[in-house]
């Protein structure tokens, strides 16, 4: 008996691994969570008929504070798959539930799947050159997070990228656009004043990665907080200090201005 995390990649059903697959079929029960990310090229149904087998598909309560009570007695008895968007560990909470899991006694597996940590470099920023991630929140009443402002201007000290992860508010139906992540960076750079996020802040924008069309735009702030990129997920990058090859890529594949190569 056992419990199997098996990763369903970044945009639809076809970008799990035929290790994935092949464990899902054979498992005696299938469950999944969608409020940690979004498959925006498929749906539920389109991955049960994959797989050949019905989903139970687990809000946040279900999997944070009822694991113990639905998840894991099924995997005491037989096995099971908890099939996830991107990677499985890549999400903080999935660790919490492999530990978990490991106390109960139930004996689990990682089934690894493409990742935005990875497909970020269709970008042509170079992944060793990323330094912490951030996720920017909605803010909600007397809760305004600013931890993301303090990463990316870290970051940029260092001169490293920052890959910002963009609040989701699934039983909301509710996702962040790039767009309202740059009007709420630019309202904390007013509150701050630190010049770390303004209007003149080069980003870059990955919408829907994974897909073989996904939307690609570099510029300024002010430009690109008026541009509209399609269906999310979206996911924003500051740049650090750009190497030529970074720039050019930029210019050529993401309509950054030319004159960012002045710069590098």
């Amino acid at each position: 008996m056992a419990l199997y995390f098996i990763g369903l990649g970044l945009y639809d059903e076809k970008d799990i691994t035929l290790k994935g697959l092949e464990i899902a079929r054979r498992c005696d029960e299938v469950f999944a969570e969608f409020y940690t990310s979004l498959l925006a090229g498929t749906t539920i149904e389109g991955i049960e008929e994959l797989i050949g087998k019905p989903i139970r598909r687990l809000s946040r309560e279900d999997v944070e504070l009822n694991f113990e009570r639905i998840v894991l007695p099924a995997a005491k008895k037989k096995e099971v798959a908890f099939l996830t968007v991107g990677d499985p560990m890549v999400a903080t909470t999935h660790s919490d539930l492999r530990i978990r899991a490991k106390k109960a006694g139930v004996e689990s597996y990682v089934v690894h799947a493409p990742s935005i940590y990875s497909a970020v470099a269709i970008t042509g920023l170079h992944i060793y050159k990323f330094g912490k991630s951030a996720t920017v929140a909605y803010p909600e009443k007397n809760w305004f997070p600013m931890s993301h402002y303090d990463v990316i201007r870290e970051n940029r000290e260092r001169n490293l990228h920052t890959l910002l992860f963009l609040d989701i508010k699934a039983d909301q139906g509710r996702y962040m656009t790039a767009n309202e992540a740059m009007e709420i960076l630019l309202q904390v750079e007013e509150m701050k004043g630190g010049g770390v996020f303004t209007p003149d802040t080069l980003v870059v924008v990955l919408a829907r990665a994974g897909s073989l069309n996904p939307t690609l735009r570099a510029g300024y702030v002010k430009d690109m907080v008026k541009e509209d990129f399609g269906r999310q997920p979206h996911v924003l990058i500051v740049p650090g200090r750009l190497h030529i090859v970074e720039a050019e890529y930029l210019v050529e594949f993401a309509g950054a201005p030319e004159e960012i190569l002045r710069d590098v």
